[in-house]
């Protein structure tokens, strides 16, 4: 194809670590791909908690980086007899998102089914592919089997949810207000608990509805506030899945704690779990096929401005935990 490629572009940098006012955006050399990238026009992003972790200096980077993990565009350059043609509408998640163009490895990039809307899209990267491999591989569940998942009207909750129905799997969330509960009840929850009732409260009625033995699994992404009561709720021989620290890491424990139940532990990443061309292959197109049989919703949140103000107000309200599916940023 032929595309006029600028020679500088906009993005969205941090310097050092901070608030969400670390955000800048700035003109910055258009990057070129090398012998294994492909080149990528940006059209659509979004927000997620990991960036947040990156800013504030809980995970670490090197100064100046540019922001986001997963994007939406148009493939401009690709090495030769790449199978996947230029021109073609795929999805990311290279990272350095928040750019109107971004730099790709071959092994990262996926098409963009033409009947899949370029919003949705977004979702079907780093959200939709956690919430598969939560499925999939942290634990791998089976028809019948009582799953907990917190922060479940969140963006990779309410994917969890619709994929484990899908699945045959039985549901139960947490969210911290009716409003959030109605929506986890239409995605599919079976059962939908708030975070503000007390523990107790909470244990106890995860324990009446799983007749006594508790869940197979737990699903964490809020970390420390929520790592004690993952242990009572947790049945024989159960795995506790932690994949987001929304309230802070969860403490550190001995593994001694595991031994009354004989309970599994794991701390995944989507790099580390989706690492090969491979498995990348087989997560992408069994999201996709998944998307398209089990008629999954991608739920927006908001969709923001390619400002560094708008970029910094949605890192605020994914932070502050009132969102509800994705926190879109509309580069082109």
């Amino acid at each position: 194809m032929s595309t006029q490629i600028p020679k500088t572009i906009k993005a969205i940098q941090v310097d050092k670590a901070g608030g969400p006012e670390v955000n800048v955006l700035r003109e910055i050399p258009t990057p070129s791909p090398g012998e294994n990238e492909v080149l990528i026009k940006v059209q659509w992003t979004g927000v997620n908690y990991i960036d947040n972790y990156f800013r504030t200096g809980l995970y670490p980077v090197t100064y100046p980086y540019t922001v986001g993990s997963d994007a939406v565009g148009t493939l401009i350059s690709a090495p030769k007899d790449y199978p996947i043609k230029e021109g073609s509408k795929v999805f990311t998640t290279a990272g350095k998102a928040f750019a109107e163009y971004l730099v790709a490895p071959t092994d990262r990039v996926a098409v963009l089914p033409d009947d899949i809307d370029p919003k949705d899209g977004v979702s079907l990267g780093v959200q939709g592919l956690t919430a598969l491999y939560l499925l999939k591989e942290s634990y791998q569940v089976k028809k019948g089997d009582w799953v907990l998942i917190r922060a479940a009207a969140g963006g990779v909750g309410l994917i969890f949810i619709q994929i484990a129905k899908y699945l045959g799997v039985n549901v139960i969330g947490t969210v911290s207000s009716e409003s959030k509960a109605e929506l986890v009840k239409k995605n599919g929850a079976d059962h939908v608990l708030l975070s503000t009732d007390s523990s107790e409260s909470n244990i106890k009625k995860i324990l009446d509805i799983t007749g006594g033995e508790g869940v197979h699994a737990v699903y964490d992404g809020v970390g420390k506030d929520t790592w004690d009561e993952n242990f009572e709720i947790i049945r024989r021989k159960g795995t506790i899945v932690t994949f987001g620290n929304a309230s802070g890491p969860p403490p550190a424990f001995s593994p001694l704690k595991l031994s009354a139940k004989a309970l599994k532990v794991t701390r995944p990443t989507l790099h580390a779990v989706v690492k090969t061309q491979e498995e990348w292959d087989e997560y992408t197109s069994e999201l996709i096929d998944i998307s398209k049989k089990g008629n999954i919703n991608y739920a927006v949140h908001k969709v923001y401005d390619f400002t560094a103000e708008d970029v910094a107000q949605a890192q605020r309200d994914i932070s502050g935990r009132g969102t509800t599916g994705k926190l879109l940023i509309k580069i082109d």
